[in-house]
This record gives structure tokens, sequence and C-alpha cells, in this order.
């Protein structure tokens, strides 16, 4: 079924022969109600805005039709991707986090059951709108070359592993291939920082990375995504080292968080934002997107979480090819917390036992990359 995203693309449908589309995330409100005389039976229209005597003919006619429920912060459907701007619409330099529409809505979600919603009408409004972010995410990295970079959303912008993650995503991002991560705070934020700084001069990531270590005064350790002025220092690192409109392109990267974990606020150094609420879709998509490979940093439960899960991946082809596991510290997956040896047992005798590697040297973790010949590796 064609999906319909432009008022142009549904003007020129619905003055022709009308085949079944699905019409997505458009105010139709300026077309009259004479418009759906014909043929509409099998369409969908999901979170269009739509006056009720064309909503009711719809229906009436044999068409589906989905509106956005305003009750809810959240749109029920969606086209496209959120940007940085829309996530963090309404924050301003005397507020935290919290008050923006991404905190609001984290405040919703948790109000509202949190993971176990006690409606069956919120369950469905969110089912719908992280169908609609997989479809735009689908979308977006069509055609692209992806590579995730994963880690501990704890971990510190001041931490020299930090800044190293920021420089292997930069060389990637130059290299032509898009960053894709969780989307949170720490390692995340690190990739995304790299990709954002790929058309700036060298030392403008040191610069950005001084601005962002200064912490207040009697922070807590490892949860620096709690500080009053976490998102004030991320906010004005974007202002002093903005691309310029046309480099802007050159330095997409994608974060995929998620309001389960919606206390820790999304990385706003991502271009692009695919916020879901089913942590599990989330997890199993950020890792089958990355055709590319998949850089771990050292974290915690999350990332060990992950490491096993696209070793699952390559071990039996599910997303029909195998691709590098590259593991960031030797000394961190070795020795505090040993996943190298188990995943070079899993691995053994597998054919993605050769896509495997422990790497400290960042040029070695870009060359896995880069020479890595997707087409070889089909299932």
């Amino acid at each position: 079924m064609r999906e319909i995203t432009e008022i142009e693309q549904f003007r020129q449908w619905a003055e022709g022969r009308r085949e079944p589309v699905a019409v997505r995330d458009l105010d139709l409100t300026s077309f009259g109600p004479g418009i759906y005389e014909g043929k509409v039976n099998g369409c969908l229209f999901l979170g269009c805005a739509l006056d009720p005597e064309s909503a009711g003919r719809l229906v009436a006619r044999g068409a589906v039709v989905i509106p956005d429920d305003h009750e809810l912060l959240h749109s029920v459907h969606r086209a496209t991707l959120y940007s940085p701007e829309e996530v963090f619409a309404g924050f301003d330099e005397s507020q935290e986090y919290m008050h923006t529409w991404d905190g609001r809505v984290y405040g919703e979600y948790v109000a509202r059951g949190g993971a176990e919603p006690r409606s069956i009408r919120v369950s469905l409004a969110r089912r719908l709108h992280d169908h609609s972010i997989t479809e735009a995410l689908t979308d977006f990295v069509s055609g692209r070359r992806v590579v995730a970079i994963m880690g501990g959303h704890a971990m510190e912008r001041s931490d020299p592993m930090y800044m190293r993650i920021a420089r292997v995503a930069r060389t990637l991002t130059r290299h032509g291939y898009t960053i894709a991560t969780g989307g949170g705070p720490g390692a995340m934020e690190g990739a995304h920082l790299g990709a954002w700084l790929a058309t700036s001069p060298d030392d403008d990531l040191l610069r950005a990375c001084e601005l962002l270590s200064l912490r207040p005064s009697g922070a807590e350790p490892g949860r620096e995504y709690a500080d009053p002025d976490w998102l004030h220092r991320a906010w004005e690192v974007r202002r002093r080292f903005r691309p310029s409109a046309d480099d802007l392109v050159r330095c997409e990267s994608v974060g995929i968080p998620t309001w389960f974990y919606g206390h820790e606020p999304p990385a706003a150094f991502a271009t692009h934002i695919a916020k879901y609420f089913a942590n599990g879709i989330r997890e199993e998509g950020l890792l089958s997107i990355a055709h590319h490979g998949v850089v771990f940093a050292p974290g915690g439960a999350g990332t060990l979480q992950e490491i096993f899960q696209d070793a699952a991946q390559n071990r039996y082809g599910t997303t029909g090819y195998y691709s590098p596991m590259i593991l960031m510290g030797r000394e961190f997956w070795c020795d505090e917390l040993p996943a190298w040896p188990l995943l070079r047992q899993l691995a053994a005798g597998q054919r993605f036992e050769e896509l495997i590697f422990l790497e400290d040297d960042e040029d070695e973790i870009i060359r896995r990359v880069v020479e890595w010949e997707r087409d070889t590796w089909r299932e």
C-alpha cells in the first residue's frame, strides 16, 4: 500500500483513480468533504487532521480513520522522526529538562502507568506512535551506512573515554557513515557530539568537551545527566559549534531513546531522534539497522545486554547479514566486565567469529568498520 505524507501527493491521489493508500500525519482540514466522495474503501488515514464531517464520510465509505488523541501530549501517528528542537521544546535558561516537551511526556508516561498503562486507549496510542517511528526510522536509514555506538549512560563528559568515543564517531561520520546510538547521555551523547562536529576543525572537539565538563559544585558522580544545567551546557555547545546549513547534512546522526528510561534526557547532539515508548522494540530495532557494525564502549547492564543481543543476530543471521562487533576498551571488557571471553567462546566455530574484535586503538576501530565488505557477509 502506497503511503502519502505530503499534501501535493494527497491532492494528486484525490484527483486520480484512487487506489487504496495510507495517508499519514497530514492536515487535511483545507479540503472540503466533497473530495472524499470518490473511492476510499480500504484507505487508512493515520494521525491526520480532519473536520468531523469529512471523517464521518470517510468511515461511512469504508476508510479507517485513526485521529490523534488530543488528551495526550504525544501524537498517535507521525510521518517523520523528531528533531532536537521538537524534543526540547519549551526549554529556556531558567528551566530544567523536565519542563521541556520531552520531560512532560515522560511525566505523563509515568502518571498513566509507565510500562503498564492503565488504559487500553493509552496503550494503543503508544503502540501506534511507536509503529510510526519505526516507519520513519526505516525511511531515514534507507541507503545509509549505519554504524551503532553503544555505551554507558553514566559516563561523564570529563571521562577520557567520552572524547575517544567522540573522535571515533567524528571520523566515521567523515567517512560517510551515519552514527546511531541509544540516544541517551554519557557514551551515547559523546558519539553524537563527534558526528555533530564532523565538519568542524579538530580543536573544536576539545573546546566543546571543556565547556560540557563544567559540573556544578557537589554534583553526584555517575549521574551527570541529572545536573540542573546538563542541558544548558549541551545547548550552549550546539549554539557555539553549529555546522553551517550546507554542512549539517554531513553531520547527521540518529538517537534512539525511550521513555522507559525517561529520567535520562535524550542526546542533544543527535540531528534526528527516534523516541519509543516500548524499550524492547527500540533495542531490537537499533541493533537491526546497524548494517555496518556496532562499537561497544564501556557500559553496564544495558550495554552488556546489547552485546549478546547483537551476538544472537550475528549467530543466527536473523537480519540477513553479519556485521562487525567491536568491543572498545581491552581492560574494561576483559577485567572489569569480562564480556570478551564469553563472546569469544560463543562465537567459536561460528561464521561471525571473524567479525568480533577487541580494540583499544581508535584507528584500528575505524579500520575494522571501513574494511568490512557487506556483500561478502550476507546470510
